[in-house]
């Protein structure tokens, strides 16, 4: 395969049989390549668990390129690195994909330049392979005539291993990204015809994935069989279909939810209609809980539970199980809000806001000197000194990762004149690595791994410390304790992973 980094948009006429890896890139962020000292890049907080990737695939609508646009637009929380959208009209291929955020990589011109009535697009934060425009999804290759592209929600735990047999075989790698295994491992079986390659190829992984799969004419969507991340299915108004990692990306294409792609399903969309296959024996679901703790939008269904909800009712649980007497309860916008809100209908206590969100810090702004302390966590967050002057505060929080972040915004509230600082954590303490798709740190870096509450407490500079425990976040999230994955609190993985894999593994 040869590769075509270098190209704006690309447009293959899939006619042509000659293999090649589409790498389609626009013009750079303004500003992205800058090297000197006087840039800071606004990156996700270092404290706080990093989002994985989302997927959109549309079939049978003419404006199908603008349709995954505004899906990846609702999923952008689920990645701010890069996206891409590829787009077939039957016969041509046409891809586009950047760095950064979906406005800024996608015009009204690039989309016109999309044309088709499918697509498939990706928003990724990388959890493998490093954040590199090599890296940026969806993949395509074009293979014997035939082009497939792929975009990934989820980890690969076997990964390294299958790249190692298949270049033992001759199979050339050109990104850092697990989701690549997969073309080869399709291009392999192509001869078979796509419901056996499908089966064949997939029956190879271990992991978590929810995967949409394009050719010219096919919309495939794939779900790995203990359902780790949510894949859902609607109906355009105009009869065609959309699949979507989260239920807000239907509501804003006005699409109608119609249901959850199950685990273990592989769902196949063509001009002649949509059938299934479920090539592995029904398993017990391992749904990822911290779905409903941090990662989905608020808005959004999530295995068939509402996740604005289920935040209230951690809250409203964490107030049975720690009740607290203070003058009134907040939380770190926008984090903790809906917790926060159940904590206080549920213990009588007044909800305030005490931290006002900047929501218009940009990509980059001027580096502070070295004597601005906690710079970064007061140009988001600053607090409303005249309320919180000698008051006892029941802060509540999603989580703490490595407790950077918490430490810098409690040591705030107690300059702004906080009398005492009470925080609550809506899920337990996170003690273990996650190897199926979010960025958790190794649990040398989980603060709560290496440090009892009591010393967190005193760490982050807290008069008391509550983690909602694991029965009562398993009663909000609303499904039975066996149905989800909670390694990350637990231990107990669902799938057994590589203790040797960690986020660059497979770079080149």
């Amino acid at each position: 395969m040869t590769n075509s980094n270098d190209s704006s948009s690309t447009v293959l006429d899939t006619q042509n049989t000659g293999p090649s890896l589409a790498c389609g890139r626009s013009s750079s962020i303004p500003g992205a390549g800058d090297t000197g000292p006087s840039l800071a890049c606004d990156q996700p907080e270092s404290g706080r668990p990093r989002h994985e990737c989302g997927v959109c695939g549309i079939f049978g609508h003419k404006y199908a390129a603008k349709l995954t646009y505004f899906g990846l637009y609702a999923l952008q929380h689920r990645g701010q690195e890069s996206a891409g959208i590829v787009t077939s009209d039957g016969k041509k291929v046409s891809i586009h994909k950047d760095m950064g955020l979906v406005p800024e990589i996608f015009t009204e011109t690039i989309l016109k330049g999309l044309p088709g009535h499918m697509a498939v697009g990706h928003v990724r934060y990388s959890t493998t392979g490093s954040s590199h425009i090599t890296n940026t999804q969806p993949l395509m290759v074009t293979h014997k005539g035939t082009t497939l592209a792929v975009a990934h929600n989820g980890n690969l735990v076997n990964a390294i291993e299958l790249r190692h047999d298949l270049e033992e075989k001759g199979s050339i790698f050109q990104t850092g990204m697990d989701s690549e295994v997969i073309l080869h491992l399709m291009a392999r079986t192509a001869h078979l015809g796509l419901d056996l390659a499908l089966t064949d190829s997939f029956s190879c992984l271990k992991g978590a994935y929810s995967i949409l799969m394009m050719t010219q004419d096919t919309l495939v969507a794939v779900r790995d069989p203990g359902g780790f991340r949510p894949l859902c299915l609607g109906q355009l108004n105009n009869g065609g279909w959309v699949v979507a990692s989260e239920t807000c990306a239907l509501d804003l294409i006005e699409a109608k939810y119609v249901r959850d792609i199950e685990p273990g399903e592989m769902l196949i969309i063509t001009d002649d209609g949509m059938r299934s296959i479920f090539p592995w024996p029904k398993q017990k679901p391992s749904f990822c809980i911290f779905e409903q703790v941090y990662f989905a939008r608020p808005d959004s269904d999530i295995f068939g539970i509402n996740v604005y909800q289920a935040r209230k009712r951690m809250g409203e649980i964490l107030a049975r199980e720690c009740p607290i007497d203070a003058d009134f309860v907040m939380p770190f916008p926008d984090s903790g809000n809906y917790a926060a809100l159940g904590y206080s209908q549920a213990s009588g206590l007044p909800l305030e806001m005490g931290m006002i969100r900047n929501h218009y810090v940009g990509r980059t702004f001027i580096n502070p000197t070295q004597s601005m302390r906690d710079f970064n966590v007061r140009v988001k967050l600053n607090p409303v000194r005249s309320l919180l002057q000698d008051k006892r505060i029941v802060i509540v929080e999603d989580s703490i990762i490595r407790g950077t972040t918490g430490k810098s915004r409690v040591r705030s509230l107690r300059d702004a004149g906080a009398k005492e600082v009470h925080m609550l954590v809506s899920c337990p303490p996170t003690r273990n690595a996650c190897y199926y798709g979010i960025d958790f740190p190794s649990s040398t870096e989980l603060i709560a791994a290496k440090r009892s509450v009591a010393d967190i407490a005193d760490y982050l500079g807290l008069d008391s410390l509550h983690y909602l425990s694991l029965e009562g976040l398993v009663e909000a999230a609303g499904l039975g304790k066996e149905n989800y994955c909670l390694a990350c609190f637990d231990g107990n993985y669902p799938v057994a992973p590589d203790l040797d894999f960690h986020k660059g593994a497979l770079d080149i």
